[in-house]
């Protein structure tokens, strides 16, 4: 009988040192989390034990260090979750390792090809959370230009400036005189995305009334054969009242005439609201429009919260995706099916999807990754105490063998 208890002692030994091996050997694997043998005595109705056996492997996901990498398709996740993937062979797995790259397709993919997964665009092009997960892919097409339809600008008129003095004159490339006493300009983007460079000229012509002038490109924005102007009207406290509500609506300026006959009219709003006229020098506090050219793909961004973002090179950034997290209510539960990666089974539970930061999921972390949590001094430990174990054992045997020996020497 003691043979056997040995034995088995050896055995479980072996596995023991097995899975310390296994820990030590990926103690450098990204998003790796390392496991624990547990022992468990063996009874058959005697009092004197069979020996022992393996009654499970334990998976210990607790979190691993998140480390920078500077590299902004390195996903790690801070604190609950897993990613989630798509294989080549469509088969949906889950990973704490998030180093990904992307394709000539623009699909983002882990070292295996399995294709991350989360919440795709609706019509809008904006990320439908709550949808049916779908594989990710960054699309690369151009961004198309924008017209501009709205031009907010705050400034000061200078209440000090004496009506009909010290005023600057320009005159416009179709041969209209403007006199002023402050201009500022900004650029607007037609729909074809040219930008066209506003200047408004402005002049104060009563104690709380200024007009105000545009060229576009130069060329004065003209109506019956004069400089076409409007008013701007503020009260004893120095605050705009006309026009109504700071907005002067339908700025046009004709193609034939401004654009050299292309079909592309400009047609804006100007918001002047918040508009001052103090004693203090005139400025421009604050200057916004939503017009943009075309632009190409850059690269990608990926937020805190999933969200993936084209970035162009007009300056504009559109949503192309959110990575979605899922958890589970016994993680130790998962199947590890090797590549970093688990699949969910009948111990582990469903999976449960959200976005990052929602609920117990964590965040994601961009430019960085989650090192394996494997513990290298208590591994150590543990196989000198696993090795002693197995030497034990082993010695066991040989008293036994030494016993046996006796026993059948005796005359």
């Amino acid at each position: 009988m003691s043979f056997s208890q040995a034995l088995s002692g050896l055995n479980a030994q072996a596995s023991k040192l097995g899975t310390i091996g296994n820990n030590i050997a990926n103690s450098q694997t990204v998003g790796f989390k390392g496991s624990n043998v547990q022992f468990s005595d063996v009874f058959a109705g005697s009092k004197v034990g069979l020996g022992t056996r393996v009654s499970s492997v334990l998976q210990n996901f607790n979190e691993g260090n998140v480390e920078s990498t500077n590299r902004n398709l390195d996903l790690a996740i801070a604190g609950d979750g897993f990613f989630r993937f798509q294989d080549p062979s469509g088969e949906v797995v889950y990973s704490r390792n998030g180093q990904l790259t992307m394709t000539s397709q623009g699909d983002l993919v882990n070292a295996q090809g399995a294709q991350i997964m989360g919440y795709g665009l609706n019509a809008a092009g904006q990320v439908q959370v709550g949808g049916q997960p779908v594989p990710l892919s960054v699309a690369t097409e151009e961004l198309g230009a924008s017209a501009t339809t709205d031009v907010a600008t705050t400034l000061n008129l200078d209440a000090r400036k004496v009506i009909g003095d010290d005023r600057s004159t320009v005159e416009s490339s179709n041969g209209e005189e403007i006199e002023y006493h402050y201009s500022n300009n900004f650029t607007v983007f037609d729909s074809l995305g040219n930008p066209r460079n506003i200047t408004v000229y402005y002049e104060k012509v009563d104690s709380n009334q200024w007009t105000a002038k545009m060229t576009l490109d130069g060329r004065a924005l003209m109506a019956a054969g004069a400089a076409e102007e409007f008013q701007l009207e503020f009260n004893e406290n120095g605050q705009l009242i006309e026009p109504a509500g700071g907005v002067l609506a339908n700025v046009t300026f004709d193609s034939d005439e401004f654009l050299a006959g292309e079909p592309n009219d400009l047609v804006f709003d100007l918001n002047l609201a918040g508009t001052t006229q103090f004693g203090n020098t005139s400025t421009v506090s604050s200057l916004n429009q939503n017009g943009y050219t075309s632009g190409t793909l850059v690269g990608i961004t990926i937020n805190d919260d999933g969200t993936i973002m084209r970035n162009y090179s007009n300056e504009q950034s559109r949503p192309a995706g959110q990575v979605a997290l899922v958890s589970f209510r016994n993680p130790e539960g998962l199947t590890p099916s090797g590549d970093n990666v688990w699949s969910a089974s009948a111990a582990s539970g469903q999976e449960l999807i959200g976005a990052p930061g929602t609920g117990l999921l964590g965040s994601v972390v961009s430019g960085a990754i989650e090192t394996s949590n494997v513990d290298m001094a208590r591994e150590l430990v543990d196989m000198i105490v696993a090795q002693r174990a197995y030497q034990a054992n082993s010695q066991t045997i040989k008293t036994q063998d030494e016993l046996l020996q006796t026993a059948i020497n005796l005359r």
